[in-house]
């Protein structure tokens, strides 16, 4: 994934820090000196570090540092982030685990070979692992920039999250932040020590953070998917049901543009340069300078930006592609809906393809895999253009506003593609991002 942090400020002082561990020889060199980086080069290899600037509610710097998991069975080191769970609570789990395995061992010994016996443990062995290992992930606590604190079960619901997770660099020093009312600046994570088994990480090196283990928790702890930013633009895959601006009332306050702006504080009052409806998922591109916003915007203005939708719709269209121009206007008798209007509306234009024929839900019900390329942006487009007897006549699944009724979890519409000129380096930018049905 991509660093969701600028990185240049914790380069600076994770370069001392890594001059730090070569000049002392230990990584509690603010301290006693004991806790030898030895460790990195033998058998156990290198391990992941990190830095996070922040500032405090006075403008001070705050540097933190941290390491992936534990350094040599360790937890707790003076002058490092502490884990993000309890540790007290931890040890005990283990300690019982431990001799719960050491019994099932006996046992496994005095079987005489019994294969029946053997079996039998080996599968009590494999629960009383996973079971350990649920345990411990219960004792995880994130704290977040939006104040809320999570747990892995919150994140995961009901998968089990990939070992390890919890324990990596940017979550721990992230939630420590939060904790601590502190606001993140700038972070970087890098490996130091001898190479990993399979030489994907080498002495020294930086990296960002891992798709696995911390994506997940790093979207729930910033509250938003980042896709790639770097310092003039953004680009987020907005969930399904959250807002892409505010809108009116205190309810309708937490959206994109706001998670935005809470993250990063100088970034411009709007950065919104386009929007998706809130029941659409899927890609969406903020700007974090005026000149930014400016030059997006004019690509949208003379749709220069290329943007594909994908789509469930209700039952099978017949055909394989078409063209839809339809005119819709604001219906004041039933908003939040439009309606057709060819006189006074504004027309909207469509391009679609037909991908498969599918079966849906737990009815199994029939419905159509479809690509749409609006050539417009008129409010509920593709919503409107899918299910008017005039469009397509088959409506998004999941849509409450023009659907069917239908059982369905969400809008099954996504921006699945997002291709345009960066504002800065007037390169070409492409982003693919399938769905999540």
């Amino acid at each position: 994934m991509t660093d969701p942090f600028p990185t240049e400020r914790a380069k600076f002082h994770a370069q001392q820090i890594m001059e730090a561990f070569d000049a002392f020889g230990c990584i509690d060199y603010e301290s006693a000196g004991e806790i030898s980086t030895d460790y990195l080069f033998g058998s156990a290899r290198g391990q992941m570090f990190g830095v996070l600037v922040c500032k405090d509610t006075l403008g001070n710097e705050v540097v933190l540092k941290a390491f992936s998991g534990q350094y040599n069975g360790q937890y707790m080191i003076e002058g490092w982030v502490p884990p993000a769970l309890d540790t007290a609570t931890y040890q005990t789990i283990v300690d019982a685990s431990v001799q719960s395995f050491a019994e099932i061992e006996r046992q496994i010994e005095e079987s005489c070979g019994d294969t029946a016996i053997i079996s039998r443990l080996e599968a009590s062995r494999k629960l009383l692992s996973q079971e350990t290992q649920r345990r411990i992930f219960q004792l995880y606590r994130l704290y977040c920039a939006d104040s809320s604190v999570k747990t892995l079960e919150d994140i995961f619901s009901d998968r089990m999250p990939p070992t390890g997770t919890g324990d990596c660099c940017a979550p721990k020093l992230l939630s420590h932040a939060y904790k601590n009312g502190l606001l993140p600046i700038s972070m970087v994570e890098w490996y130091y020590g001898a190479p990993n088994k399979s030489n994907g990480r080498e002495n020294k090196h930086f990296y960002p953070p891992c798709e696995e283990r911390c994506k997940p928790l790093l979207e729930a702890i910033l509250g938003i998917d980042i896709i790639y930013r770097d310092e003039a633009i953004i680009v987020v895959n907005k969930p399904s049901g959250l807002l892409s601006v505010p809108g009116r009332g205190e309810d309708k306050q937490d959206c994109i543009v706001n998670r935005l702006k809470r993250l990063y504080p100088l970034c411009i009052e709007q950065p919104s340069v386009h929007r998706l409806d809130m029941d659409t998922s899927g890609l969406l591109v903020l700007a974090f300078t005026q000149h930014a916003h400016r030059e997006l915007s004019i690509q949208f203005i003379k749709r220069q930006v290329h943007k594909q939708y994908i789509a469930l719709v209700e039952g099978m269209v017949s055909i394989d592609e078409g063209r839809i121009e339809l005119a819709f206007r604001y219906d004041p008798e039933r908003k939040p809906r439009q309606k057709y209007d060819p006189v006074l509306g504004k027309w909207g234009t469509t391009l679609w393809e037909k991908i498969r024929v599918e079966r849906f839900g737990t009815d199994g019900r029939l419905v159509s895999r479809l690509r749409f390329k609006p050539l417009t942006g008129r409010t509920h487009q593709l919503r409107l253009h899918s299910a008017h007897e005039k469009g397509l006549a088959h409506p998004i699944v999941g849509d409450p506003l023009y659907g069917t009724g239908e059982a369905a979890s969400r809008l099954m519409l996504h921006a699945y593609e997002l291709e345009f000129i960066h504002p800065e380096t007037k390169e070409s930018l492409h982003f693919v991002l399938e769905p999540d049905f």
